[in-house]
């Protein structure tokens, strides 16, 4: 399949000649949350075609923004990860539209998926500024389903094999923790999202992402 491109010689049309076909973005989106193998993706991109799917990624592995592992017996399986490029580029990129995009949502039960939750609670809330000098790694599972990234040099990456920090929070708390109403409500919210690690990771974590209990740290 050809890809198409705008034949434009401005960022705008470049960078749409590499994110700019369907599904694209969604893929990335999946990886920002960490490894995923091609069966991983397939399931939570429905609709998507098995052919188009491996189109996109081979683009995506030509483009330098996505690694493919084959990882060895006994696992012997195929992951796909963000490249070191793809981790500098992307999330930036996909913050941008989930900011310009989540006042389109629809608030209904439909919206409290645990890859929603990791959008409102993770990757919207994250301060580059507050992370300078922070170099650690997170596991967040989220209603059952696990994301796992790392912070370095003020910027998202991708995590270690052993987490500094996990998470356990429902989608719904996080969420409630980025946009419900009043404070109270967002604070309260907080409460019930759970943090393990030491005290330093614990609280440079929670700076980081906002996750403070601060009132306004979530303001819409």
């Amino acid at each position: 399949m050809a890809s198409r491109n705008y034949n434009q010689n401005c960022p705008i049309a470049k960078g749409l000649d590499v994110l700019g076909e369907r599904w694209t973005l969604l893929i990335l989106r999946e990886l920002v949350g960490g490894a995923r193998r091609y069966g991983d993706l397939k399931s939570q991109l429905p609709g998507i075609a098995t052919n188009l799917l491996a189109d996109r990624l081979r683009e995506l592995e030509d483009a330098g923004l996505v690694d493919r592992t084959e990882l060895p017996p006994p696992i012997a399986r195929t992951v796909y990860t963000l490249s070191d490029v793809g981790w500098q580029k992307v999330p930036p990129v996909l913050r941008a539209i989930a900011l310009f995009g989540v006042d389109l949502l629809e608030p209904n039960a439909d919206a409290m998926t645990p890859l929603n939750g990791f959008l409102a609670g993770i990757l919207l809330a994250f301060d580059p500024a507050a992370s300078r000098g922070l170099a650690a790694s997170y596991r967040i599972d989220i209603d059952g389903r696990r994301f796992e990234l790392a912070v370095r040099e003020g910027r998202l990456a991708a995590a270690t094999a052993v987490p500094d920090v996990s998470v356990t929070a429902r989608a719904a708390d996080l969420v409630s923790a980025r946009f419900a109403a009043t404070a109270a409500e967002r604070k309260a919210a907080l409460k019930r999202v759970t943090v393990d690690g030491s005290k330093g990771d614990v609280d440079a974590m929670r700076t980081a992402f906002q996750l403070t209990g601060d009132p306004g740290a979530f303001a819409a």
